[in-house]
């Protein structure tokens, strides 16, 4: 008969899954925008963003709002590498006139406390940050204000929902602040669930779920930003305050509830609110034992069927009551002494029944607590996207501390409905005191660190007038290059390539080209078919060893001849003698299109006995020593010349080739009546800007900070090419390394631990930089890219990695366009037009691939030169088919010349 009564409140597991999901569809509803105002899980977000780190350090007064008494404390955060504190504390009663009385009478009691505090701790003169801890739902704004919703846990002032109550403490605090010389900063608004995350976080740093099982109930837990709507931004997390404590308002617990908890609520301070917190928080659950007993005794099941006034007397049985008459091992004793105190003149029987009664009930309370808990940990992992997840639940509150079974049952239930999640419960040792403390401490750590980035980031944020100058300091440069009494000392070298013309539909025949100008070489086969504009490409691609990159000049040729001839042997072409063109991705100084000197290696080459020869003679020597076959070398291409004639094929109006991969270039279509180092005034020809070499003479070390000087100084040709490499993506990750090391020396990332991969020169690779500041891309991701390079990161390091890289791709994209915008505006005057319309053909990875570049590029063009509608037209290969091309116009121009 017993269990008839109590049959109800036993839920098996199939039951407490389908409460998970339950809960689960509650916490999506409460995260989203447009559902969150109907949702009985209101989320709320408590814009705490980070955990601890172990870095905070300092003195911090906290309060705290909540219980039956109010609680000051004075925390010390020693930064001694061991992650100590220190907490005294003081209670102060909370009289029913107060909890019950109107707001102003509520803080400025609150202020009288500290203030004792304060004067008992001799802390009156100095100024404290404090944090304070409100234990009520409040929705926030930002870390240091919050409105409240609504009170609970017997609270009812007065005049206090709907304001903001760190307003009002400040209000208060005011008052006090002149007659009594105190100073104390409000930094922080936490809920005590958040207080107890953030101090078991200090302790265990996989700490991201915190639990209070009290007189009230609640849980919080990091969550995606992407995944909170009610907040802007989508990057890093933000703690959530579930406020679970209403699940059910809207019936979704119908089902569930009880006839003894219809009649609880409805005896209750707020009838029909907070449905879930009254099946489960110790405030409530005496009061159904009561209850229960009370029907059971009506019915003659109990105490011989008569009802005493301890029975009838509402608030009687209390917590403390069901938690010692469960202590087992002290079998029947506590029950009955307890039952006899109570007038209830129990006997075993009646014992035996009351002990199970208090078991069903607050087993029922652990069971729901685990099922709400395990929806939490299920959409941790799965936000993570692991099979399997470590975590800890820090826990705090009377319920979990002082009943002898409770602990032990939520554990074993959430692990039996979460089995996929190693879950660790940590007990609160310093409450939500110490909680509001740490997040004082947090958020000044995040203040300070905030100040220190913005700062050494500050000089990769170009502004629009530095951007100006720099495109006018490129103007006066492609001028000094251009002419022949500067040219000699120019740093923009403007070599002329001796390509005369474009595309125009016309050439025809078979031609090989051959592809020197990254770590691959490549050799294609290209058949053009005229009037068409079709063209067929067979190609190879072979290695480059470093130590051929860095070897003889003849040892670099000599491999090159090999791979051509590998190359014929496999197409079954050995005999023929095809024209073919060179494309030769570095400065070349050239006195014809098949003569080129080399001014000197970039991109890792160092091959000796190559620089001032004619690269062209050194392809002719290998292919004679190894007599196996002959080739007509019609043309040495640079590859960004490459590029501006494959797309010069398919567009006529493309008279500009850039390059933003590897490394960086322009070419573009110059009158010859300004090239004054070569004879003729009459048509146009295709100048090979080397605008890579811009600022070698200091015309731009104004905007050149630290960490480029460092990876100049680091690199193969210190001093040389100077705005490449911080254009290019050959030197962006490099750059990005170093910010890193500069960070993380100064303790702002990585905890201050430099690993030793960060360490190597070259380990950051700008590809990692495209991938990184991909949108698609989840911090989660972010950090496990950041693992692999062995970089062990949180989720705010994260946030700073790709801060960084987003930075310092951003300056790259931007400096490129102030250059690009200085050779636009030089075609428009050329042509003595008020509005050019012109297409820039462009090739390289850095454009391609990386998620931005191309549009802050195309962006800061339009800014800089308003009066050019620029179209960017991607390259398909430039260095193969435009050297095939090339070398077919230089064919068809040959021949036109011999007619």
């Amino acid at each position: 008969q017993v269990d008839r009564y109590l049959y109800p409140l036993r839920l098996s597991d199939d039951v407490l899954l389908d409460v998970m999901a339950r809960f689960q569809a509650e916490m999506a509803k409460g995260l989203g925008r447009d559902t969150n105002p109907t949702a009985t899980v209101k989320m709320l977000p408590s814009f705490v963003r980070s955990l601890p780190d172990g870095s905070e350090k300092g003195d911090f007064l906290a309060v705290d709002l909540g219980g039956s008494q109010f609680r000051a404390h004075q925390v010390k955060v020693f930064d001694d590498g061991r992650q100590s504190s220190q907490l005294e504390s003081k209670f102060y009663p909370m009289p029913k006139e107060v909890t019950q009385g109107n707001g102003a009478e509520l803080f400025d009691y609150v202020a009288d406390c500290l203030l004792d505090f304060m004067e008992t701790k001799n802390l009156k003169h100095k100024k404290l940050p404090l944090g304070f801890t409100f234990s009520f739902p409040c929705k926030q704004t930002k870390l240091e204000e919050g409105v409240l919703l609504a009170w609970t846990k017997h609270f009812k002032v007065r005049g206090v929902q709907d304001t903001d109550v760190v307003a009002s403490l400040r209000r208060a605090l005011q008052k006090h602040k002149a007659s009594f010389d105190i100073d104390v900063d409000v930094l922080a608004l936490v809920n005590d669930t958040v207080g107890t995350m953030m101090t078991c976080g200090y302790d265990d740093q996989r700490c991201e779920v915190g639990l209070i099982i009290g007189t009230g109930t609640n849980a919080c837990y990091m969550e995606e930003m992407r995944h909170i709507e009610l907040v802007e931004g989508d990057e890093g997390r933000m703690c959530i305050n579930t406020e679970w404590g209403a699940f059910g308002d809207d019936g979704a617990l119908d089902d569930l509830r009880t006839e003894f908890d219809r009649e609880l609520d409805l005896g209750s301070l707020n009838p029909g609110k907070q449905l879930f917190e009254k099946m489960i928080s110790s405030l409530y659950l005496g009061e159904l034992v009561r209850l229960i007993l009370l029907k059971m005794t009506k019915e003659g099941l109990l105490f011989n069927g008569k009802v005493s006034t301890a029975l009838l007397t509402k608030g009687k049985i209390e917590m403390k009551h069901v938690s010692a008459m469960e202590k087992y091992k002290e079998g029947l004793s506590n029950t009955k002494e307890i039952l006899t105190e109570l007038s209830l003149f129990p006997s075993e029987e009646d014992c035996v029944a009351v002990q199970h009664v208090c078991t069903i009930v607050s087993f029922r309370s652990a069971n729901l607590c685990a099922a709400a808990l395990a929806a939490i940990l299920t959409r941790l992992r799965e936000n993570k996207k692991l099979l399997r997840m470590r975590t800890t639940v820090g826990i705090d509150g009377g319920l979990y501390k002082t009943h002898p079974q409770y602990a032990k049952r939520l554990h074993k239930v959430v692990r039996r409905l979460v089995p996929t999640c190693d879950v660790r419960f940590l007990l609160s040792v310093s409450g939500s005191g110490k909680g509001a403390a740490m997040v004082t401490a947090v958020a000044r750590r995040l203040a300070a660190q905030r100040s220190h980035i913005d700062a050494t980031l500050a000089p990769f944020l170009l502004s629009l007038g530095t951007l100006r100058e720099v495109r006018n300091k490129m103007r006066t440069e492609l001028e000094y290059g251009l002419k022949r009494e500067t040219q000699a000392n120019a740093t923009v070298k403007m070599l002329p390539t001796y390509v005369c013309g474009t595309p125009d539909g016309t050439e025809k025949g078979k031609f090989l080209a051959l592809d020197l100008g990254g770590t691959n070489f490549r050799v294609l086969l290209v058949k053009i078919k005229s009037g068409r504009r079709s063209v067929q490409m067979y190609n190879k691609i072979f290695a480059i060893p470093l130590e051929i990159m860095q070897g003889t000049g003849e040892e670099l040729f000599d491999h090159i001849v090999q791979c051509i001839a590998e190359f014929l042997e496999y197409m079954g072409i050995k005999g023929a003698r095809l024209p073919l063109g060179f494309t030769f991705s570095f400065p070349c100084r050239q006195a014809s299109i098949d003569k080129g000197t080399l001014v000197g290696w970039t991109k890792g080459f160092k091959a000796t006995d190559c620089e001032g020869e004619d690269v062209v003679d050194m392809l002719r020597e290998a292919i004679r020593r190894r007599n196996e076959f002959d080739l007509d070398i019609v043309a040495v291409v640079n590859d960004t010349v490459g590029t501006m004639m494959t797309c010069g094929y398919e567009d006529p109006n493309c008279e500009i080739g850039l390059i933003a991969g590897t490394g960086s270039n322009v070419c573009y279509m110059e009158d010859m009546k300004n090239i004054e180092i070569v004879e003729g005034n009459e048509g146009k020809m295709c100048i090979n800007t080397e605008w890579g070499a811009f600022g070698d003479n200091g015309c731009i070390d104004n905007i050149r900070t630290k960490y480029d000087k460092e990876v100049d100084e680091g690199s193969l040709n210190p001093g040389k090419q100077r705005y490449e490499k911080m254009t290019s993506g050959m030197y962006l990750g490099e750059i990005v390394r170093q910010i890193l090391i500069d960070l993380t020396k100064r303790g702002l990332l990585f905890r201050g631990r430099i690993s030793e991969s960060l360490r190597k020169r070259g380990i950051f690779e700008t590809k990692f930089l495209s991938q990184i500041e991909s949108d698609r891309l989840a911090l989660l991701q972010v950090r496990r890219i950041l693992q692999q390079l062995g970089l062990d990161s949180t989720c705010e390091d994260s946030i700073i990695v790709k801060e960084v890289c987003g930075v310092v791709s951003q300056r790259a994209a931007r400096l490129c366009g102030a250059g690009l915008a200085a050779i636009v505006e030089k075609k428009r005057e050329n042509r003595g037009v008020e509005r050019l319309q012109i297409t820039v053909g462009v090739d390289g990875t850095l454009y391609k691939l990386h998620p931005h570049f191309s549009r802050v590029l195309r962006e800061t063009v339009k800014e800089l030169a308003p009066q050019c509608d620029v179209t960017f037209m991607l390259s398909e290969d430039g260095s193969g088919k435009g050297a095939a091309l090339i070398t077919a116009v230089a064919k068809r121009l040959h021949n036109v010349g011999q007619k």
